[in-house]
């Protein structure tokens, strides 16, 4: 069975910094491409951030600079670092793996809110 289990969301006041954690069992996990993708109240689900197997990464635009994507093929964990948070970055943050072969997969998500 697969499993995505996301963590580290929470409230932060904006310029502040979190790490999100996603732990994924049931999957060859250095095969699959993992990203972070994010879904606000009342708009679509978007990409953050992506890094394939071969540790190349890239970012939306919005989060260039601030954000940063890693993995660790040791613990079957994804990672992101997200720094100098505004309140445009509230949402529910979602972690997904993918592979020619097998997925998406997805967590359940983990909510970030950025707030004075």
């Amino acid at each position: 069975q697969v499993q995505l289990v996301e963590s580290g969301g929470g409230l932060v006041q904006p310029g502040g910094s979190l790490r999100l954690s996603c732990v994924t069992s049931g999957v060859l996990f250095s095969f699959y491409d993992m990203a972070w993708y994010r879904q606000a109240p009342g708009k679509q689900r978007e990409l953050v951030a992506r890094i394939i197997t071969s540790g190349r990464t890239n970012y939306a635009d919005s989060v260039k600079g601030r954000f940063t994507i890693s993995r660790d093929n040791a613990k079957n964990t994804a990672y992101l670092q997200m720094s100098s948070l505004e309140p445009e970055d509230t949402a529910v943050y979602y972690c997904n793996a993918d592979s020619p072969y097998r997925g998406p997969y997805w967590g359940q998500g983990t909510q970030v809110t950025v707030s004075s």
